[in-house]
């Protein structure tokens, strides 16, 4: 699965109508569905899907054909992005009609067109299922504790010093199995 971090746009010209799409993360979606209706009021549709994981990592997705015929915007937007294994993610198409009527078939084609279009020129992350995990140990032993993390790609979120120095560090369950195995006995696992 994969995912993006920030904007990316295309544009699809069908027929004299102008399909606009836009891929964005998930959690930008409310605000850019805001920002694109202002600063398109001509654009008769503003078609949306989006995927993202919730707090049981199940997948959530919906979409819209915002006046389009039924099924042929909103869902085949939908199965782009569910096709292209993509998650946290959210797109917008912007349509300005042409004056010609594409039919229900040229609709999903050129929905569907647009977003790959998009994607194509979209930088994706891998995602990933972190877990956060607490590493304890005395200050003598940080420095090495830090370079162990550092070179195996473990991302530190909070250190918290006190008599001991408490680290919270986000990996997937796979990389904590080996970072066990890495680590120095005087280093304890909360």
């Amino acid at each position: 699965m994969k995912f993006v971090q920030k904007e990316f746009s295309a544009i699809l010209d069908e027929k004299k109508s102008k399909f606009i799409a836009f891929l964005l993360p998930y959690s930008d979606f409310e605000k850019t569905m805001q920002k694109l209706r202002q600063e398109h009021p001509k654009a008769v549709h503003f078609v949306y899907a989006y995927r993202y994981l919730n707090e049981f990592s199940q997948i959530v997705e919906n979409s819209s054909d915002d006046g389009e015929p039924r099924g042929t915007s909103g869902k085949p937007t939908l199965t782009v992005l569910s096709g292209a294994n993509i998650i946290n993610s959210a797109a917008i198409i912007v349509r300005y009609f042409g004056g010609i009527k594409l039919g229900t078939g040229g609709l999903v084609r050129a929905y569907s067109s647009s977003l790959n279009e998009a994607i194509k020129i979209a930088e994706f992350f891998e995602y990933k299922n972190l877990e956060n995990h607490i590493l304890e140990c005395e200050y003598s032993f940080l420095g090495q504790l830090e370079y162990i993390l550092n070179q195996n790609g473990i991302k530190i979120i909070d250190k918290e010093f006190q008599n001991s120095v408490e680290i919270t560090i986000a990996l997937t369950k796979d990389e904590f199995e080996i970072l066990k195995s890495l680590l120095p006995r005087e280093i304890k696992i909360i």
